[in-house]
C-alpha cells in the first residue's frame, strides 16, 4: 500500500479512498494502515467499473480480501443490489463496518471477518461478479480461483475480476473461462473473466 509522506503536523495523515461514481461520487472513506492492503487506484476502477456498466445494477457481489472496501463500495454506489466483504483483519472489518454505517448501506452490505479460502469452501451462493484482489505475491489467486470454480459460486454469465502484480505468473484458468477484458496500470495488472460459452 501506498504510504503517504508525514507531515510535522502532530496529526498522522489519514488514509482515504474517493468514490469515483454512482450516487455516493466524491465521496471520501478513512481505512486503516493493515498488511497488505493498498486500495485498487481510481483509474483502473474507473476502467473496470466501464466495464461492468451494463451489469452492476442489481448486481449481487463478493469482495474477497476487502481491504479498503474501494471495489464494494463502488459496486454499491453504481447499483449492485448487495455485497459481502470479506477480510481477515480485525481493523479492516471495524472500518468498513464504520463506512458502512456513514454511507447507511446497512442493509445492502454484510461483513465477514475470515480467511477468504476458508470462507469460498464453505459457501454455497452464486454471486453476479466477485471481486479477487489479495495481497500480490502469496500466491492466494490460484487456490481461491480453484475453489470458486469447483464450488461453482460464478453464475453462468457473471463475471470475475482479479488483479496481479504486472510481472506475476498469472493463474491458471479452468477451460470453461476465458480472460473477457485486460488492461495493465503501472505495476498492476487487472483481468476481468467470464465464462467461455458467454463470450
Amino acid at each position: 500500500m501506498r504510504r503517504k509522506n508525514t507531515t510535522t503536523n502532530s496529526r498522522a495523515p489519514r488514509n482515504q479512498l474517493r468514490i469515483i461514481g454512482g450516487d455516493w461520487r466524491g465521496r471520501k472513506l478513512d481505512f486503516p494502515d493493515a498488511t497488505g492492503l493498498r486500495p485498487t487506484p481510481d483509474r483502473v476502477r474507473e476502467t473496470l467499473f466501464n466495464w461492468l456498466t451494463p451489469v452492476i445494477r442489481e448486481a449481487h457481489c463478493l469482495d474477497l480480501f476487502a481491504g479498503s472496501g474501494a471495489l464494494g463500495f463502488e459496486a454499491l454506489s453504481r447499483g449492485a443490489a448487495h455485497v459481502i466483504m470479506i477480510d481477515s483483519q480485525r481493523a479492516v472489518i471495524a472500518a468498513l463496518q464504520k463506512n458502512i454505517e456513514r454511507l447507511q448501506a446497512q442493509s445492502r452490505a454484510q461483513l465477514q471477518q475470515s480467511d477468504a479460502l476458508s470462507f469460498l469452501q464453505q459457501l454455497d451462493k452464486k454471486f453476479d461478479l466477485i471481486f479477487l484482489d489479495p495481497p500480490y505475491h502469496q500466491q492466494r489467486l490460484q487456490p481461491c480461483i480453484d475453489a470458486i470454480y469447483t464450488r461453482e459460486l460464478l453464475h453462468p454469465a457473471g463475471y470475475l475480476y482479479f488483479e496481479a502484480g504486472r510481472d506475476d505468473d498469472l493463474p491458471t484458468l479452468p477451460d470453461a473461462w476465458l480472460i473477457h477484458r485486460q488492461k495493465n496500470a503501472g505495476q498492476i495488472g487487472y483481468y476481468l473473466v467470464q465464462h467461455r460459452d458467454q463470450a
